[in-house]
């Protein structure tokens, strides 16, 4: 076995792509609990039972990436998500008086910070 692709390749690729797949998922414990499947199925089909050490230490890392990456999303989130609106909704479950819908009716209405226009729409649930 390559002491280079277990000391460096594999560890690196595994930061990134916990970063990316934690982007995606929204949940440290699933992206870690992904990687240790994967790096399980990877354990029996190309190495010997001395990897399953190393399976262990790489899902602690993704784990351990994915959740700083997580608290990055949230102390940033303004970084990715460009937010010039406002969003506010009424969640009544009774008529509204812009809606026509008796019962598990939303109205959401849509404040435009930069132009001062305001929209407001009704959506309610298909039965």
């Amino acid at each position: 076995m390559n002491t280079l692709l277990l000391f460096f390749a594999l560890p690196i690729a595994t930061i990134i792509l916990a970063i990316v797949l934690e982007k995606i998922l929204r949940s440290p414990i699933l992206t870690a609990i992904t990687f240790f499947a994967i790096y399980l199925i990877v354990a029996f089909a190309a190495f010997d039972a001395n990897f399953l050490i190393y399976v262990i230490i790489y899902t602690l890392l993704a784990f351990i990436a994915a959740y700083i990456a997580e608290l990055f999303y949230k102390k940033f989130r303004w970084m990715f998500y460009n937010d010039t609106n406002n969003l506010s909704v009424n969640d009544n479950n009774q008529m509204n008086n812009n809606c026509n819908f008796p019962k598990e009716v939303v109205t959401a209405n849509l404040n435009n910070n930069t132009t001062g226009n305001r929209s407001t729409w009704c959506c309610y649930r298909r039965s």
